[in-house]
């Protein structure tokens, strides 16, 4: 996946890089993915970077003297001519290694209205090429303009020690979080400090959208599961939009991008076809006696999901008491009586909060529900294979189906009478099927043979 998909980058952004472990490396493969497509783009920085930098831009424009105007000018022809440029104010020598000396927030504020641009990239914190740091008092240093903040972190901090050779600033570590200085750097620390306000977050502007970078990260074994794991818990903090997890080096950039996946639940039907008026097929007894809807609420919390939202509605009252300290929210669908699965999901789609970026549709009449199943759906959709990621057996798609909020609105559109499956055909081109070798993801329980059947094959009778 390239790092402008992964990170959603749209025209008019102002992008701010930092934290440490590749800030530089991804400005210039990102600027140059942009200017690939015929952006404008203009890269710069806040701080200070090495000279031999600018060998990764096809053209560098200085400011003038005083270094409060960019020369816009010069700098939009650079552009028309090159698609991307850089910005600075000066070089300066430093212990014999030259720098760039990076140019004021106010002077990148300014540019938006100065210069032609479809999108300015920052790098706007130092870190001595470390790939783990936390600011000091002074750092970073964000525009007010900025519209998305990149935090990153290289994963091959973990394992390292936790002093000033590895690590930048670990002493704000330290008084934060109660770490022993040279102590072995956790992967739990890294995600730790990576949603921290006062670390990973400070001084990024309040409406600026955030999406972390985990770097350097291998294409297989431990080092990219650890990736995943700090991804999933940096997610805690409600601010972070994404965290992406790949090298910015490799020919494809970015390997996952996490976001919140949500599970509705669709427990609100009359069962009519069980014939018990008076009760639900989700309330049949499964394993242990237990509800079969409380069955499926505690496979689902042992999944990597950000919610759980179930949808009542006969008998809702009954299904309430049936997931009584379940970790799930409930929402009642008032149309139940219509009797299909559209109102019921309209219902659990407008009850998800706006951070949600993916619906699974859980049936709540499907008590097999398998964690690895739906383990491989959550990473095909991280793996960016598809806004519709279902599961097939023998060429027929299954449930659950896990549905970018993308196409939610189309969901909410659809009249009485409709069903979900209309969208899903109509972005036939955008499904992605993992394939699975159970048909427990086409089974669900219509009708008391259906129920036999069931408990027969998971071995309750």
């Amino acid at each position: 996946m390239r790092l402008r998909e992964a990170l959603n980058v749209q025209r008019g952004e102002v992008v701010a890089f930092i934290g440490a472990g590749g800030k530089t490396s991804a400005l210039f493969r990102l600027g140059h993915e942009l200017a690939a497509e015929g952006w404008r783009v203009i890269g710069t920085t806040t701080t200070r970077i090495a000279a031999e930098e600018l060998a990764h831009v096809p053209t560098a424009i200085a400011t003038d003297s005083s270094g409060v105007n960019p020369r816009p000018q010069a700098l939009s022809r650079a552009l028309s001519q090159h698609g991307f440029a850089f910005l600075y104010h000066s070089v300066a020598t430093s212990g014999g290694v030259d720098k760039v000396v990076g140019v004021t927030p106010e002077l990148i504020n300014s540019l938006i209205d100065a210069v032609d641009s479809d999108a300015i990239l920052i790098e706007a914190d130092g870190a001595r090429r470390l790939p783990f740091k936390a600011p000091y008092a002074h750092e970073p240093v964000i525009p007010t303009a900025t519209t998305l903040a990149v935090p990153v972190v290289g994963i091959d901090c973990v394992g390292q020690p936790l002093d000033s050779d590895h690590v930048y600033n670990p002493q704000a570590m330290i008084d934060e979080f109660g770490y022993q200085y040279g102590d072995r750097i956790r992967w739990m620390w890294v995600a730790s400090v990576l949603r921290n306000p006062l670390l990973g977050l400070k001084g990024v502007p309040e409406r600026a959208r955030i999406a972390a970078l985990i770097n350097k990260v291998p294409e297989t074994g431990l080092g990219r599961n650890l990736a995943r794991l700090i991804g999933r818990l940096a997610l805690r903090e409600p601010r972070l939009e994404s965290v992406l997890c790949g090298s910015v080096q490799a020919a494809e950039p970015i390997y996952e991008v996490h976001r919140r996946v949500a599970a509705i639940v669709l427990a609100g039907g009359l069962s009519r076809r069980m014939g018990q008026p008076n009760s639900s097929k989700v309330l049949l007894p499964w394993d242990g006696g237990k509800p079969i809807i409380r069955v499926i609420a505690e496979r689902l919390k042992r999944m990597r999901l950000d919610e759980i939202v179930v949808v009542t509605g006969h008998v809702a009252e009954r299904v309430r008491a049936a997931l009584a300290n379940e970790p799930v929210r409930l929402t009642h669908n008032a149309d139940y009586q219509a009797g299909d699965m559209l109102s019921s999901l309209q219902a659990g789609l407008r009850a998800l909060d706006e951070r949600i970026a993916a619906c699974l549709i859980v049936l709540g009449d499907q008590p097999q529900v398998d964690g690895r199943i739906v383990g491989q759906l959550m990473q095909a959709y991280a793996e960016g294979r598809g806004k519709i990621i279902a599961p097939s057996y023998k060429g027929r798609r299954g449930h659950p189906i896990l549905i970018d909020r993308s196409l939610w609105q189309e969901l909410l559109a659809l009249p009485q009478g409709g069903a979900p499956r209309e969208v899903i055909n109509a972005h036939a081109s955008e499904i992605h099927y993992v394939l699975v070798e159970t048909d427990s993801v086409l089974r669900d329980i219509d009708t008391p043979d259906d129920y036999q059947e069931a408990r027969r094959r998971a071995g309750l009778s």
